[in-house]
């Protein structure tokens, strides 16, 4: 006669993949163009995407925690034998899968928020400089004339 597990009620966790696997509310798919929002470039659109699946990734990490957690805390170990045993394992791993991804994602933004200052920056640096430019040909084309 086979055991009925049940778990607590304060649990409360629903497995959603929508909310973990799809990076924010502008996902496409592949091959499909992205329209480009005026005033965002490619790299803060990346960006954007990368902190919003960052998010995601760490909410579904947290989720994952719990469920182990109360599996290992609510079975009994007379019942954490064989596949229950197994499945409370591969849960502790997507956990620290899970984890780590989201670290790495936060190691990425961080570049890519950086890249984008230093872009900014260069872009205002250029744009000073054609500014003069054109001032000292305005200039040169002024004395000339006269």
């Amino acid at each position: 006669m086979a055991t009925r597990i049940r778990l607590p009620r304060r649990l409360n966790w629903r497995y959603d993949p929508k909310s973990y696997f799809h990076a924010c509310k502008g996902a496409r798919m592949a091959g499909q163009p992205q329209p480009t929002p005026t005033g965002d470039t490619s790299l803060e659109q990346t960006l954007e995407k990368t902190e919003a699946v960052a998010a995601d990734v760490q909410r579904a990490s947290d989720n994952l925690a719990v469920v182990s957690t109360v599996l290992e805390q609510e079975l009994p170990e007379e019942i954490q034998v064989g596949e229950v045993a197994q499945a409370i394992e591969h849960t502790s791993q997507l956990e620290e899968k899970l984890a780590k991804s989201a670290e790495t994602l936060a190691e990425v933004n961080a570049a890519l928020s950086e890249e984008i200052e230093k872009r900014l920056e260069i872009t205002a640096q250029r744009d000073e400089s054609q500014a003069e430019a054109e001032e000292l040909k305005a200039r040169i084309q002024s004395d000339a004339a006269d």
